[in-house]
């Protein structure tokens, strides 16, 4: 058992671990709940022939307000593809080199998880 002495906003406690268990390890919930996030994968996935070999990701997480480029469009690097509000700010996702876009895998409105797939290009 190790003992220590916490202060939160000014309010001491002292607080006992006991060592060696796992009563109380709440690791296992995030994987639980990274499994509904990885649901609306299969959505995205559903052109997988349509799919380009580079992804273009969301940065964080947020909601697409607008979808700048549609599938078969020639785009060059650091043109904007979605528009992603994140926080209350309009973020350009832009393409990330030449090419030409495979699939674009949101629909505007759609809220999406940080590093979610939102585009492919060829």
């Amino acid at each position: 058992m190790k003992n220590y002495t916490i202060t939160v906003n000014g309010n001491v406690y002292n607080v006992t671990v006991e060592e060696g268990t796992t009563a109380g390890v709440i690791q296992n919930a995030a994987p639980a709940a990274a499994a509904p996030a990885a649901a609306p994968a299969p959505k995205a996935a559903a052109p997988a022939g349509a799919q380009g070999s580079i992804q273009i990701v969301a940065p964080m997480p947020g909601k697409i307000l607008s979808v700048k480029a549609k599938v078969g469009d020639a785009v060059t690097k650091g043109q904007v593809v979605l528009t992603l509000e994140a926080m209350k700010m309009e973020n350009e996702i832009v393409a990330a080199e030449d090419g030409t876009i495979a699939s674009i895998d949101v629909t505007v409105g759609a809220t999406v998880e940080a590093g979610a797939v939102l585009a492919t290009m060829n």
